[in-house]
């Protein structure tokens, strides 16, 4: 394990239920592996990061590292597009087409679409779409779950599912929404367990430590964090 201490972990979030499967163990005409990972750089940083977050999942799962790409000009293969629509230039194009339309107006709600040839060179598109950049998050994340990464493959080494291969169902197409506003985790015990810990593995209670925690949380869909660190503060860079 890679936490040698016992964290007590409060969750305050609500399962958004069993969302349909879109990974196939048997082929379909959507090799994971054969597409690239499309984000407009316009996109916030969460969407990049997310995106960033996904090319590591499916080479955890299959040992390879797709391509991760910002413009489609060249490409002439299936692609994992992520973003906004008020941001994802591809996206936009989608709706323009008629391809793809709009979600209601709930908030960090998601949707996941296998789209059909997207455009002349691009015989097939799964478009991950959200409302807001944690919603974009939530769809990535549920993918990446879908295709054998647990939300705590780090913090309690869950092992990740390897397979040479993964396809998506040729009928995709999901929309979900988290049904409680608030949602995320109290770090119980600061002191002197977790900041001894914190102190091994990062060198204290720094953005590098806070990364794995904000990455656990969106994975779990959530967006909030209560800390209390014995009389430090949480400071909002």
């Amino acid at each position: 394990m890679k936490i040698g201490i016992l964290i007590t972990v409060g969750i305050l979030w609500l399962s958004v239920g069993h969302a349909q499967q879109m990974v196939s163990e048997k082929p379909t005409n959507f090799a994971v592996t054969k597409a690239v990972i499309y984000v407009d750089t316009k996109e916030a940083e969460l969407v990049q990061t997310s995106a960033q977050l996904l090319q590591q999942d499916i080479e955890r799962v299959t040992g390879r590292k797709v391509p991760l790409v910002h413009t489609l000009d060249k490409i002439r293969q299936n692609v994992i597009a992520i973003g906004t629509m008020e941001q994802s230039g591809f996206l936009k194009q989608l709706v323009t087409a008629q391809k793809l339309s709009g979600m209601t107006d709930t908030w960090e709600a998601y949707q996941i679409r296998l789209i059909s040839n997207p455009s002349p060179t691009i015989s097939q598109a799964l478009v991950i779409n959200g409302n807001d950049r944690r919603g974009v998050a939530y769809g990535v994340f549920e993918l990446s779950r879908q295709l054998g990464v647990s939300p705590w493959y780090w913090w309690a080494d869950v092992p990740v599912k390897k397979q040479n291969e993964v396809y998506i169902h040729k009928n995709t197409q999901l929309q979900d929404a988290p049904q409680v506003k608030y949602r995320g985790i109290f770090l119980n015990d600061e002191a002197p367990a977790l900041s001894g810990w914190a102190k091994e593995k990062f060198g204290g209670f720094n953005h590098k430590f806070y990364e794995k925690v904000f990455e656990l949380i969106l994975r779990l869909k959530g967006n909030y964090i209560w800390p209390a660190m014995w009389g430090k503060r949480f400071l909002r860079g």
